[in-house]
């Protein structure tokens, strides 16, 4: 199994913490364990201050979740379960809309969309985007309008190596000074 992102930073701030305790400075920490020197200088205002322990980890941030962990295993129950079996019968796809409504209706809780994906991703899930295409769609007529009528809508577009990434225009070479940049400049201006 791989360590997190979350164990190798742990991992990072536990070493750095054995070279302090080596009187190590913190900008050959970070040069040996490949991180900013203002991490590793942060780092060692926390390890002077409070030792070893400073260091460690303090779980997750940000804010706690809303759901119990009850919830959450009846959540991913449900997920799994598919969206069919809770109403949505026209595909099976969950989307983070369709789960904020569906935590809704089950645990009474809201959630935005984007709290929606985190919770999913939490779960192991992740929402995904329906294709909207009816089922009456017609490929054949679809491709002969790509062919024909977006062709003449598109237009032919500028020729290669005719645009610039600038919308200045290029200095004439006649116009520049032979005596380095800006030079003459001044005279010029009044």
């Amino acid at each position: 199994m791989t360590p997190t992102g979350r164990q190798r930073r742990e991992t990072v701030r536990m070493q750095a913490a054995e070279l302090f305790e080596q009187k190590v400075k913190p900008s050959e920490v970070a040069r040996r364990l490949r991180v900013s020197v203002k991490s590793a200088y942060q780092w060692h205002q926390l390890w002077r201050d409070g030792g070893v322990q400073a260091l460690a980890s303090r779980g997750p941030s940000g804010s706690r979740c809303r759901l119990s962990s009850r919830c959450l295993e009846k959540l991913a129950v449900y997920l799994e379960e598919g969206p069919a079996a809770h109403g949505w019968v026209e595909d099976q796809v969950w989307t983070a809309s369709r789960v904020v409504t569906l935590s809704g209706r089950k645990f009474h809780i809201s959630y935005s969309v984007s709290g929606a994906t985190r919770l999913m991703h939490r779960l192991g899930f992740s929402p995904q985007v329906p294709a909207r295409r009816v089922a009456e769609r017609d490929e054949k007529a679809v491709s002969t309008w790509r062919e024909a009528t977006w062709a003449e809508v598109k237009g032919p577009g500028r020729p290669a190596g005719a645009t610039s990434a600038s919308r200045t225009k290029r200095a004439s070479p006649d116009g520049r000074p032979g005596d380095g940049p800006g030079a003459g400049a001044a005279s010029r201006r009044s």
